[in-house]
């Protein structure tokens, strides 16, 4: 059960900043925490939320070079679902006034996650190929941007027809419609029987083992989360068993005969690799503020209305980012 509840403003502890909320992002994990299948997520009665941008209004002791009134986007462990949150300094970054404060929600989780995977995981360069499952998603639409910004990366996308118009002007050159062919033919058709050089799947189970073998030599699976594991609604341990044992378990042997590679990424689980993922953030913003990306905000909910943004996503109605608003 999702409500909104009252208390007091949060006190900032040394080092910390305490932001007022403008709008904080909506993502598959906090939908998995309510449905009680994330198992990074806290106990209830909690405040889940991993990002927000809003308006710096209090500075902890300790803390130089901040002014109260700066335009921040940040980064929080759960509890950004809040309308005022006290963060520390290496996980908050300024937010130029060429970038709202809606598309400064939009970018920490989703856009760092694709930048993460395609240029410290994955490296992909100029002249290779890519599928991008839920491609219309929020990861997937930040995954198509940032090849596009870099040019001469042939991308294919799997989404739904009615998403595919979407997906192009993402920059996805092939979107395939998973739900009425199987997309490993539709691959193996556009790429002469190749396959590619990376996959990036968020759906888990099978899918990895189908993405596995859509690799081309020297070619990497990237694995970043388990969406087949949810339905709309309340959870189903036996869905999520399912999707769990039939995840594929990939032998050190048979990756060194058949030159492929299996990586895994965890945005939760980098929190204190700070060193990593702040160089990353504000060169996300910068990439904003010239607009070499631009999130793109498919819907924004009150809190009070939270319930219906926590549905949009589980129904996979959403184009780009869902966001929350206090």
């Amino acid at each position: 059960m999702l409500e909104v509840r009252s208390g007091p403003d949060p006190e900032p502890r040394p080092n910390e900043l305490r932001i007022r909320v403008k709008a904080c992002g909506l993502n598959f994990a906090e939908v998995s925490a309510r449905q009680g299948i994330y198992p990074d997520a806290p106990k209830p009665p909690c405040v889940v939320g991993y990002e927000g941008a809003g308006i710096v209004e209090a500075l902890g002791a300790g803390v130089q070079g901040w002014a109260i009134g700066t335009r921040v986007l940040f980064m929080k462990r759960f509890g950004a679902h809040a309308d005022c949150v006290c963060v520390p300094l290496d996980l908050v970054a300024p937010l130029p006034d060429a970038v709202s404060f809606e598309q400064g929600a939009a970018l920490p989780v989703v856009y760092l996650t694709a930048y993460h995977m395609l240029f410290r995981v994955a490296r992909v360069r100029a002249g290779d190929s890519v599928l991008i499952h839920m491609a219309a998603g929020g990861v997937g639409t930040a995954t198509l941007q940032l090849c596009r910004s870099i040019g001469g990366i042939t991308t294919l996308g799997t989404c739904s027809a009615s998403k595919h118009d979407y997906a192009r002007a993402q920059g996805c050159q092939h979107p395939i419609d998973y739900r009425t062919q199987s997309y490993a033919d539709e691959v193996r058709r556009l790429t002469d029987g190749r396959g590619v050089d990376y996959v990036f799947d968020p759906l888990g189970g099978r899918d990895w083992k189908t993405g596995y073998a859509l690799l081309r030599e020297s070619g990497m699976l990237v694995c970043y989360g388990l969406a087949n594991a949810a339905q709309p609604g309340k959870r189903s341990l036996w869905r999520a068993s399912r999707v769990v044992l039939s995840a594929p378990r990939f032998s050190s042997f048979r990756l060194l005969n058949e030159n492929k590679a299996v990586a895994g990424v965890n945005l939760g689980h980098l929190w204190h690799r700070t060193d990593l993922l702040a160089p990353q953030l504000l060169e996300l913003v910068r990439l904003c503020a010239s607009g070499a990306i631009s999130p793109q905000i498919d819907s924004t909910f009150p809190f009070e209305r939270a319930a219906e943004a926590h549905a949009r996503i589980e129904h996979g109605k959403n184009l780009g980012k869902v966001l929350l608003v206090p």
